[in-house]
């Protein structure tokens, strides 16, 4: 391993892989964002470490290839998993031109993570969607997500409402409300596997009441989507064969 690209899951160590924790051993230089390279200090010392701010993807990505150039062992660290709104586009991208070979090492992502605090809302199939419209445009966001709510996926929101971004919140949680009936269960959690960590269940009706932010991700359920005994569960049929 010259350079990799690694998740280091939703932000507790206990979720990090075997893989993932040998190719942070291995690393002499550590680069990441901040907030994540915090949640793996033990992984830290006697290492070259290159922290980076949010909205520096690309500066980080190319700095590791330099010093993978170098000959020296890089790891780019990336919270969940690195190919979910995560670095390994960014990693891949300054690696291919810079003709320089990268690993992908995956890591527990932050969907999965929330599905496993709320019981099984993921048993079926679900769609995936980051409502930032930091690098994508807000009316493609919608398009997306009226797709989405229309072929009855369970919803993922991904970054789900900011301080700039509240009314782009409010857009989404109509646009659900009026696709969706009222009692359609929601689970909300923010902070998954973190200290201080919470989740709640709600339904779509009373989403608009929920004071999300960019610490949180949203699961709404589908048509099959039941609460029972406070797991939220998305049935695949399984009790029907």
């Amino acid at each position: 391993m010259r350079l990799a690209v690694v998740g280091v899951g939703p932000g507790n160590l206990a979720d990090l892989t075997f893989r993932a924790a040998a190719y942070l051993e291995q690393a002499e230089v550590i680069v990441g964002y901040r907030t994540y390279l915090e949640g793996i200090t033990p992984y830290l010392e006697g290492k070259e470490v290159l922290p980076g701010r949010m909205r520096e993807e690309m500066e980080r990505a190319r700095a590791a290839v330099r010093q993978a150039q170098q000959g020296k062992r890089v790891v780019v660290v990336s919270g969940g998993d690195p190919g979910v709104y995560g670095m390994a586009v960014p990693v891949l991208q300054a690696a291919l031109q810079a003709g320089e070979a990268v690993e992908v090492v995956p890591g527990v992502t932050a969907a999965t993570a929330v599905a496993a605090m709320l019981g099984a809302p993921l048993g079926h199939d679900f769609a995936v969607i980051s409502l930032s419209d930091l690098l994508t445009p807000w009316s493609l966001i919608l398009r997306r997500l009226r797709a989405a709510i229309e072929a009855d996926f369970v919803l993922v929101l991904y970054n789900p409402s900011s301080s700039r971004r509240q009314d782009k919140w409010r857009q989404a949680v109509e646009l659900i409300q009026s696709e969706r009936p009222g009692s359609t269960p929601v689970g909300v959690v923010w902070d998954a596997t973190r200290p201080g960590s919470r989740r709640t269940l709600t339904t779509v009706a009373r989403l608009d009441q929920e004071p999300v932010d960019m610490r949180a991700l949203v699961v709404v359920g589908n048509s099959q989507t039941t609460i029972s005994n406070g797991w939220m569960i998305t049935p695949r049929g399984y009790e029907c064969r």
